[in-house]
């Protein structure tokens, strides 16, 4: 009788905090959203008046998609019945990772580190889906 207690205590304090998260992350969707669409003005502006740094359109465009990475991760996590598969973070990752690259117009030896980055994310995402595969049958 008591340990029944205790666990429905314990299933009230879980449904709180994730009452909390989830409202959070709505709210930081809203932001992140907001943010989204400023940087959309601030690009469409300055292909509009003209700007010729194309590096400097190539940084705003990397960060209008690091806002539209994390709102699709909040998406994402409400799509999956509130879990985030790894898959998608290392997905995320390679991604980010490759816009890095192409903004990045430093030292040639920073670009080989960050390829060998791709490479190591890479691999852990082709082996990754196997070993969910086996995880996910023994629950069927």
């Amino acid at each position: 009788m008591i340990g029944l207690k205790k666990l429905n205590k314990r299933k009230g304090l879980i449904k709180i905090y994730q009452t909390m998260l989830n409202t959070s992350l709505i709210f930081l969707s809203f932001i992140l959203t907001y943010f989204l669409f400023r940087e959309l003005y601030y690009i469409l502006n300055d292909v509009l008046l003209g700007i010729k740094d194309v590096h400097e359109i190539f940084s705003k465009i990397l960060i209008f998609f690091l806002y539209f990475g994390f709102i699709s991760i909040i998406v994402q996590y409400f799509k999956e019945n509130y879990h985030f598969p790894i898959r998608y973070l290392l997905y995320i990752g390679i991604t980010a990772t490759i816009r890095f690259i192409i903004v990045n117009n430093g030292e040639s030896i920073h670009n080989l580190w960050l390829a060998l980055v791709i490479l190591v994310l890479t691999i852990s995402y082709v082996i990754l889906p196997s070993t969910e595969v086996k995880n996910n049958s023994r629950f069927n």
